[in-house]
């Protein structure tokens, strides 16, 4: 329940503070004092559009705070929480501020948060219903919905299973299509791959092959001139095989290590360059024996070079056309593989896909008859209570009928809903749009609210002007159907009819004031002297005329017999 609004600089309202409490709180003033301005200052708090025409001639921006109890509400409060918000006390304060310049910020709980947080958080707390909802209801959709609200949590549940199905059968049916639309392009795709893999498979190339190749490849291609170096680094070292002696390294080293040795005995340092000499001698012979036998084993071999430069050209023609390496080349390949076998089961996943859809539509088609039973069965109970409401609101032959009619599935179901009005004895139900007036309809739309309020979980009720149109014995009527209403809910109501306003448990007057340049306006809480001469104003348009003072008293005498009555006779 909201227990305070707190408006600063918003159109002609300074600064001021709106106590509110249970039951129904009625404003009124005189036009253009700004009594639809708390209105805007609620639609601020549940992420409306921010207005910069509404800041107050001269201010910089204006606020709006609502003080909310959350008692009762472990909704509201999870969502607080989930915001970043806290709640003190029992109490959360949320709030809005608009610029002058129509920068916008919102706040849950002391936390700044996006305007969009603030409508998830407020939206469920308020149901504001204004002369432009009259004009909704004319509207198919909200005449559905009016009968799935009224449906409550049963109607609710079984609509969100027909709404899945028909979502999940639409996504289904897209792919189908998708499928069948694409399967020429995805048979060439599957063509393409076999090729590919097809001269992959031909090559059968390893990882790190074409590096060993080219290394093959550069041996065998310069085969005799590796083997005649290899013949003269093996004559340089040991000589030649005829066994003349010569300059050659292994004969060298020998000679100067036996110099060394001819003389160790003679000098510890002379000794150990005789056996490093020792060593040279041993690596100089290895070395010898190790190059004559590459020179032994390097052979020309036409017929190897040939093959590895054709393995080596084959290898190259998939780098071409698959990746810049080998490595490369077998990824695609995997790659390939993967999508070749989803492009071949194409005929195999159309054939799972329509008995998927066919399967939904099954399901979809018994879900969308337990929906329109459901709707059948929420719309004659409804349109019983409307009914009996209209009688209520002064009009006594009105009956309200709700026609569920079979259509083509669609997501909000396979069924129009139409709400019928027949306004007098023997006159044919007719449209809403055709066969209700602007009072009619204003009394349509609080009996259907009437009759909503006990399942929907909106704690407060907001009524704009919802009484236009609407006068004399018609008036008290809406006026007592109200309070009524206020018995379970938070009702705050604007209005201009004096018959409304006697049944308020709360009055709150608009009044304007001017210094001459700038016109303000404030809010008053009436008591009930103050209340009498606003009723006779609104009544007359003279707050201090007897005949108009007399008539208000009689109007709060009845509606306060009626206040009692309705209560069980006791204050």
């Amino acid at each position: 329940m909201i227990e305070e609004i707190r408006i600063s600089s918003l159109g002609v309202i300074d600064a001021t503070v709106l106590e509110l409490g249970p039951g129904l709180t009625v404003i009124t003033g005189e036009t253009g004092a700004g009594k639809t301005m708390v209105v805007t200052a609620l639609g601020l708090l549940l992420g409306g559009r921010a207005d910069t025409g509404a800041v107050r001639t001269g201010a910089k921006q204006a606020r709006v705070e609502g003080v909310v109890n959350a008692a009762g509400l472990p909704g509201f409060i999870a969502s607080v929480e989930d915001a970043g918000g806290e709640v003190e006390d029992g109490v959360v304060v949320l709030a809005r501020n608009v610029s002058a310049e129509g920068r916008s910020r919102a706040f849950v709980g002391g936390a700044t948060v996006p305007v969009a947080t603030l409508t998830e958080v407020a939206e469920p707390l308020v149901a504001v219903h204004g002369q432009s909802d009259q004009h909704r209801l004319l509207l198919p959709r909200a005449q559905r919905d009016a009968v799935d609200r009224f449906g409550g949590p049963r109607l609710a549940k079984i609509l969100a299973r027909y709404t899945d199905l028909y979502r999940r059968l639409d996504a289904t049916s897209r792919e189908l299509d998708d499928v069948v639309a694409s399967s020429r392009e995805r048979a060439r795709e599957a063509d393409l791959l076999r090729f590919g893999l097809g001269e992959v498979e031909a090559v059968s190339p390893e990882p790190g092959e074409d590096d060993a190749l080219a290394a093959e490849e550069s041996r065998l291609g310069y085969a005799d001139t590796l083997r005649a170096a290899a013949e003269h680094a093996r004559t340089a070292l040991s000589g030649d095989e005829s066994g003349e002696s010569g300059a050659d390294a292994l004969g060298t080293t020998a000679a100067a290590r036996g110099f060394l040795e001819s003389v160790r005995e003679h000098d510890p340092e002379v000794a150990e360059l005789a056996d490093r000499m020792a060593e040279v001698v041993y690596l100089v012979s290895d070395v010898a024996a190790d190059v004559a036998s590459y020179a032994d084993r390097v052979d020309t071999d036409p017929h190897r070079l040939a093959a590895v430069s054709e393995r080596r050209a084959a290898l190259t023609a998939l780098t071409r056309k698959y990746g810049e390496t080998l490595e490369e080349v077998l990824a695609w390949s995997a790659r390939a593989a993967t999508r070749l076998l989803d492009l071949d089961g194409t005929d195999e996943r159309i054939e799972a896909l329509t008995a998927e859809r066919d399967r939904l539509r099954s399901e979809l088609g018994t879900a969308a008859a337990a929906l329109s039973k459901a709707r059948t069965t929420a719309a004659r109970t409804l349109e019983k209570q409307v009914t009996a409401e209209l009688t209520l609101l002064a009009m006594p032959h009105a009956v309200l009928s709700i026609r569920v009619t079979p259509t083509e599935p669609a997501a909000h179901g396979a069924d129009d809903v139409q709400l019928l009005l027949a306004a007098n004895t023997g006159s044919e139900p007719r449209p809403l749009s055709k066969g209700a007036s602007g009072g009619e309809l204003s009394r349509v739309m609080l009996a259907i609210e009437v009759a909503l309020a006990g399942t929907s979980p909106v704690p407060t009720f907001v009524f704009d002007e919802v009484d236009a149109g609407v006068g004399g014995a018609a008036a008290v009527e809406v006026g007592r159907r109200l309070a009524e209403l206020a018995r379970t809910a938070q009702v705050l109501v604007v209005t201009h009819l004096p018959q409304v306003a006697a049944y308020a448990d709360r009055h709150v007057l608009v009044q304007k004031s001017s210094d001459g340049s700038v016109t303000s306006s404030g809010l008053t809480v009436l008591d009930d002297a103050a209340r009498e001469r606003e009723l006779s104003r609104m009544l007359a348009g003279l707050a201090d005329s007897d005949t108009a003072l007399a008539h208000a008293r009689e109007l709060l005498d009845v509606a306060q017999v009626a206040s009692r009555t309705a209560r069980g006779g006791s204050d």
